[in-house]
């Protein structure tokens, strides 16, 4: 376990800093060693695009913990990234959230988040969000920490109170999140200013940002109100999809291949899959 230790250290560094970072959006060991070539502190790997990437689903709880933690193993083994995962619910209950926490530290993320947020949606919502208990909520942060071994990992607790039911939960839920001992607050869909602000003055964990309002997008004010990490949202895969789908269209269309555009070089594709090392191992050991 001691070699997933480091980029912990870092992740755990961003955290205890005084400024906010966009996290790079992976979703595979090529993604992610772009993010980590690129200068990204951290990468985020989503469960909806978990779902878009070993399933070619929407985010319906469809993907199980095995093959979310199997790709997030896959993006850690590819490099150095610091990778924060969005593990949902949990997958379950609390018992069920232990068992996630156990797979995805082993898999070597250096965060994951686990939501309040009822999952998958029950029969009879009509697609309208919920939110667990606070009570719920609370037994999940605590069965997440139990399960814990590396206490270098970041447990983060996730509510999307803000955008269902009203900041004041939020607030609440998040103070109760952090007294049950979770190590920041992931919020989803705070959209004004006035409203992080009213959150930031509650809460004293680090704040990690999901779906910010537009206005929020200031990495300065945001380093000021204590968040340390705020998506963007996860346009790199829809990019590849697009650049897959483009390229496969002009193939079929009779477009020869010498005049695709948007190819990536030789040059950079030996980069990224490290073809120097791979060389050198070869001359070494061959």
């Amino acid at each position: 376990m001691s070699h997933w230790s480091e980029r912990r250290e870092r992740f755990r560094a961003v955290l205890s800093g005084k400024k906010c970072v966009h996290p790079g959006s992976v979703f595979d060991p090529i993604s992610a060693r772009i993010a980590e070539d690129l200068g990204f502190e951290v990468g985020m790997f989503a469960g909806s695009i978990a779902s878009l990437a070993v399933l070619g689903a929407p985010d319906v709880i469809a993907l199980t913990l095995t093959e979310f933690a199997e790709q997030a193993y896959r993006i850690c083994r590819a490099g150095n990234l610091p990778l924060l995962c969005d593990a949902d619910h949990g997958y379950g209950n609390a018992l069920n959230v232990m068992r996630t926490v156990e797979e995805l530290e082993t898999a070597g993320v250096a965060a994951l988040s686990i939501e309040d947020t009822v999952l998958p949606q029950p029969f009879g919502s009509k697609g309208k969000a919920q939110l667990t208990s606070i009570e719920e909520g609370v037994g999940k942060m605590r069965a997440a920490l139990e399960a814990r071994r590396d206490t270098g990992l970041v447990i983060a607790g996730r509510t999307s109170a803000a955008s269902i039911s009203n900041v004041a939960d939020a607030i609440q839920r998040a103070n109760a999140y952090a007294a049950a001992g979770v190590d920041a607050i992931f919020l989803v869909g705070v959209k004004t200013r006035a409203d992080l602000d009213a959150i930031a003055g509650e809460v004293k964990l680090p704040l990690i940002l999901g779906g910010p309002g537009k206005q929020l997008l200031d990495l300065a004010y945001l380093g000021e109100r204590g968040v340390r990490i705020c998506l963007q949202g996860h346009q790199p895969f829809m990019a590849a999809v697009r650049a897959v789908h483009d390229t496969l269209k002009a193939l079929r269309e009779g477009t020869p291949a010498e005049r695709l555009e948007g190819i990536a070089s030789d040059e950079l594709m030996k980069r990224l899959m490290r073809n120097d090392d791979y060389a050198r191992w070869g001359k070494d050991y061959l």
